[in-house]
């Protein structure tokens, strides 16, 4: 029950669902056995992608694990009807749908706050000052989870600085 718990807040706070290389799911994928039953709020929350979603399905079901979508009431065995597949894929092509939509919108909403100067965009995390001191301390082979810590960044935008995608 506490793997669930904690399996749960991960998944809240783990990376994007349009990704399926999620910290989380990826422990789920291989933590379930078999006759275990994954219970998932909709099909949108596992996977955003028509192809994720049927790849995922057909995996945990392979492992004799059972999937049920509280949202649209369907579950999968693995011993499917031709119709069960049918709805799976209307369904999930229309999450992604949604998801396509949304994104453009969320698209056009900025490039018009954008004209309007009401868009800056996300506030830089470090200075130069502090980029060129971060990029130093990887230099020396410091840990960047550290460093990121430390920095009060995410691995993720310390990697994008080294990258190069911040000022400097």
């Amino acid at each position: 029950m506490s793997f669930l718990k904690s399996l749960n807040s991960t998944l809240r706070n783990d990376t994007s669902g349009k990704s399926a290389e999620r910290p989380a799911l990826l422990d789920m994928l291989t933590y379930v056995r078999d006759g275990d039953t994954i219970i998932v709020h909709s099909m949108d929350r596992l996977a955003r992608d028509l192809d994720d979603l049927r790849k995922l399905v057909k995996q945990l079901t392979n492992k004799k694990v059972k999937i049920k979508f509280v949202k649209e009431s369907l579950e999968f065995t693995g011993e499917d009807s031709p119709m069960s597949n049918l709805l799976l894929s209307v369904m999930g092509a229309f999450a992604e749908f949604e998801r396509s939509l949304i994104k453009e919108r969320q698209m056009e909403g900025i490039a018009l706050a954008k004209k309007r100067g009401a868009y800056k965009g996300r506030k830089v995390s470090l200075t130069n000052d502090q980029i060129i001191q971060l990029k130093e301390q990887v230099a020396i082979g410091n840990y960047k989870s550290e460093l990121a810590k430390e920095f009060g960044i995410s691995r993720e935008t310390l990697y994008k600085y080294l990258r190069g995608d911040g000022l400097l």
